[in-house]
């Protein structure tokens, strides 16, 4: 089957090499680079016993950090390699972890790309994150005999009936697992029923709720409030295509109650900048980018057009509602704004966060909304009320208190789990 399923990808590579392109005219970085996707120019032995972590992007990128941070201070003998798929995670792991770390792309899912990546880079351990399942890649990484582990699994419902119908694809990957560390008991469950070794699967939760509030990201967003003035300000954050008309919907129905409100927008992929912002001007709002450093005094909608500052923009608002989920994307990290200690608004379509969104709406920290009518409603009455503002916003905090600890676990399974601790390098 998995012959039939690189034969498919070979069939594909010039609509690949296509969909780059085209990808480009909006974003031209998916235009460089695009030897990595072959694994072409490297050297084997690039790297020696190096330890390989695979993010896709930007999410499972500030997921990770304080995975990797961990990696390079308890393994500094260790090379330390991360991968993504795309220009905007690319560009998080430069950001983050600079020449700490060795970044490159993670090749296509093609068995001749796949050896010439393990002959460069040599790991002796490679960590994929959440839901990065593919068949060739688990099967060169152990044809080259390294171990594999999952991080921070997840598996929705739809994902898992879907893998279901491939079971003779699947069940061999699944077994390739030496480790998945999964979110709940619920996905776990279902990883052992597509094949993964029941005595190999460990639900210990999600290590999104270890995250961080750093000195630094506290002072950046308090000094954006303070520039903000006293004014209600709420966030609209991770908004895809179709959310951005109710978004600003939402906005005016504030805006009839309370004047002065400011939302900060934050469109997920840095080609639609200039569309939402044209967007927010046919809406009758007046804008001010943040790329351009324009003040907001005076401006209705703050676009946050700059990459890797969600976190502290979180930490600058009243209220915040996370995008991806009035369309049916499936939901973003509810648990930045939570950290924060702000109230978390989010539509219904949740497929990806699902046991989260749960766990905030028992605790009281979550309201769903699902048109940009009910999202103005529910503005209006949390920025009426602070001190129903304020308990909700605590609820969630604590339910990211409450949850810690997934990061610990992890790492006691790289280290333990394994049966081997892993290798200096030389």
């Amino acid at each position: 089957m998995r012959t039939l399923y690189s034969f498919l990808w070979y069939l594909l590579l010039p609509f690949l090499f296509l969909r780059l392109w085209l990808r480009g005219r909006k974003a031209p970085a998916y235009r460089l680079r695009w030897k990595e996707r072959m694994a072409w120019g490297y050297r084997p032995g690039t790297l020696k016993n190096s330890l390989w972590v695979h993010a896709v992007s930007v999410g499972e990128t500030l997921a990770a950090a304080p995975l990797i941070e961990r990696l390079l201070a308890d393994y500094p003998d260790v090379p330390l390699l991360v991968t993504t798929t795309t220009p905007t995670g690319s560009e998080r792991v430069q950001a983050l972890f600079g020449d700490r770390v060795t970044h490159v792309y993670c090749p296509w899912e093609l068995p001749t790309a796949l050896t010439r990546f393990m002959r460069a880079f040599d790991p002796q351990l490679v960590i994929v994150l959440e839901t990065e399942l593919w068949p060739n890649l688990c099967a060169a990484v152990k044809r080259h005999g390294a171990k594999l582990m999952l991080m921070n699994g997840r598996l929705s419902e739809k994902s898992y009936r879907g893998y279901g119908k491939l079971p003779r694809l699947i069940r061999p990957m699944m077994a390739r697992f030496d480790a998945l560390a999964v979110q709940t008991q619920v996905e776990a469950e279902r990883y052992m029923a597509l094949g993964a070794w029941p005595e190999r699967v460990y639900p210990i939760g999600s290590v999104k709720f270890d995250m961080t509030l750093d000195t630094a990201v506290k002072q950046a967003a308090s000094q954006l409030r303070v520039s903000f003035g006293d004014r209600p300000v709420w966030i609209a954050a991770s908004t895809h295509p179709g959310e951005d008309a109710p978004v600003l919907a939402a906005h005016k129905t504030l805006r009839a109650q309370k004047p002065d409100a400011l939302l900060i927008l934050v469109p997920r992929h840095p080609e639609r900048f200039d569309g939402v912002a044209d967007q927010v001007r046919e809406a009758g709002l007046s804008v001010a980018r943040r790329s351009q450093q324009e003040p907001a005094a005076d401006a209705a909608v703050y676009l946050a057009d700059t990459m890797g500052e969600l976190l502290m923009l979180f930490g600058a608002c009243d209220v915040a509602f996370v995008g991806g989920s009035l369309v049916p994307v499936g939901g973003h990290n509810l648990l930045e704004p939570a950290a924060w200690e702000k109230p978390v608004l989010t539509g219904p379509h949740l497929h990806n966060f699902t046991a989260i969104a749960q766990l905030l709406d028992e605790a009281g920290g979550l309201s769903v909304v699902d048109s940009g009518e009910a999202l103005g409603d529910k503005l209006q009455a949390l920025m009426s009320d602070p001190d129903q503002c304020a308990r909700q916003g605590q609820a969630a905090a604590a339910v990211v208190e409450a949850n810690r600890g997934a990061l610990e676990k992890g790492l006691e399974l790289i280290a333990m789990e394994m049966n081997v601790g892993l290798r200096p390098s030389g």
